[in-house]
């Protein structure tokens, strides 16, 4: 039964690398907490197939590893391996080879808006991140103040996100420490018109 399953788990990675390839673009829905701030939960990013010299440090990328999908930040690139990193992890991944980075998020669609995506973080967007990776609860908190936002009406991204970061860092001070090791595991959607086919990977 297992081998079953990860038999089924690669012919979705196979599938969602290879509409990636032909068509030139794929949306993936984000379901990890390893790049928040800048990206949440259910976000739906669009993921472009660029080639190696498109791609520059600051992006955010799409790597395979493992026959997983990872979204993190460009952080190195060097002749034989790239470098990548979570915004809200402690520490750069291990080393990928350029073939493993499959292509950079063009958009970030939260509802309604579409945010594209800053190869620069913030002072503040830092701290925010700073304050996600050592504290469980502050980043339990950021999570649901996010879900209950999403619930209200629309509000400006630049609003949303200076609320949240000031009511979450408020409410790390008496958090106790610890080290986020959430992945970003992603799903794969391919859009079709208005309807996108969800790739659950």
């Amino acid at each position: 039964m297992q081998g079953m399953t990860e038999a089924r788990e690669d012919h979705k990675l196979d599938l969602a690398v290879e509409v990636l390839r032909s068509s030139g673009s794929i949306r993936l829905q984000a379901l990890g907490t390893s790049m928040l701030p800048s990206i949440w939960p259910g976000d739906v990013l669009r993921i472009e197939a660029k080639a190696g010299e498109e791609i520059v440090p600051g992006d955010i990328v799409l790597v395979s590893r493992n026959r997983r999908f990872f979204i993190h930040r460009l952080i190195e690139k060097h002749n034989s391996h790239w470098i990548t990193r979570g915004d809200s992890l402690p520490q750069d991944d291990a080393p990928v080879a350029q073939v493993q980075v499959l292509g950079k998020v063009s958009t970030i669609h939260r509802k309604s808006r579409v945010i594209p995506p800053n190869q620069r973080v913030s002072p503040l967007t830092r701290l925010f991140a700073w304050t996600l990776c050592r504290w469980d609860s502050a980043r339990n908190i950021a999570l649901r103040i996010h879900s209950l936002r999403q619930g209200e009406a629309e509000h400006k991204w630049c609003s949303h996100e200076h609320s949240v970061i000031l009511s979450v860092v408020a409410a790390a001070r008496c958090a106790a420490a610890t080290e986020s090791k959430d992945p970003a595991d992603v799903r794969a959607t391919r859009n079709a018109g208005k309807h996108s086919r969800g790739l659950y990977l």
